[in-house]
């Protein structure tokens, strides 16, 4: 009889472990699995540039009628935009295009540069290549994004084919998650291809 009872138990206690073995080999308790996974990938496509960045991110392509010293493309962010740029009298002025990052945000301004006597040589940073073209990265905590509340600035400017020209990239981060948000700045970067002109 004993024997009986201590074979019973022997025998649920096994059933117990090969269930919670099935759920969690079966991703059970979902929450945990699902928060590591990375969000769905997006496309943005211009006559300029393409990249890939996470779904939740959109994009904001620039529409400004005025003439500008540098010429914004676009801008991609975790949260709504406003118009950066006001005209008073015969000046415009503009900012940046959120008035402070909430929390866990990105923001990514892609812009046109050019200023007799500069080059990509002249930028600081440390040479990759994003798109075919040479480049220069660098990394400041909290730098220039500490205007919108940002933890992490990321600046990354692009050669161009014309002489004092690049394409600068710069990507205001907010913690928490500032290093998982860095590498899905990286990835998009990686991702990114140039139109020639």
């Amino acid at each position: 009889m004993e024997a009986r009872l201590t074979l019973r138990r022997v025998l649920s206690i096994a059933a117990v472990a090969a269930a919670v073995a099935s759920t969690s080999a079966c991703g059970g308790g979902g929450d945990a699995a699902a928060a590591k996974s990375p969000p769905p990938l997006a496309k943005y496509s211009s006559s300029f540039l393409s990249f890939s960045h996470p779904s939740t991110w959109k994009a904001y392509p620039f529409r400004w009628a005025g003439a500008l010293h540098f010429q914004p493309l676009l801008y991609v962010s975790t949260q709504p935009l406003q118009d950066p740029c006001r005209t008073k009298g015969n000046a415009t002025v503009c900012t940046w295009p959120v008035g402070r990052l909430q929390p866990g945000g990105v923001l990514v301004t892609w812009e046109n540069r050019g200023f007799p006597g500069s080059s990509l040589q002249t930028q600081p940073g440390s040479a990759l290549r994003v798109g075919g073209r040479s480049a220069k990265r660098s990394a400041t905590r909290p730098g220039a994004c500490a205007a919108i509340g940002g933890d992490l600035s990321i600046e990354v400017a692009i050669a161009r084919p014309l002489a004092d020209n690049w394409t600068e990239a710069t990507a205001c981060v907010r913690g928490p998650g500032l290093a998982q948000n860095e590498r899905r700045v990286d990835a998009l970067l990686a991702s990114t291809k140039f139109v020639a002109h």
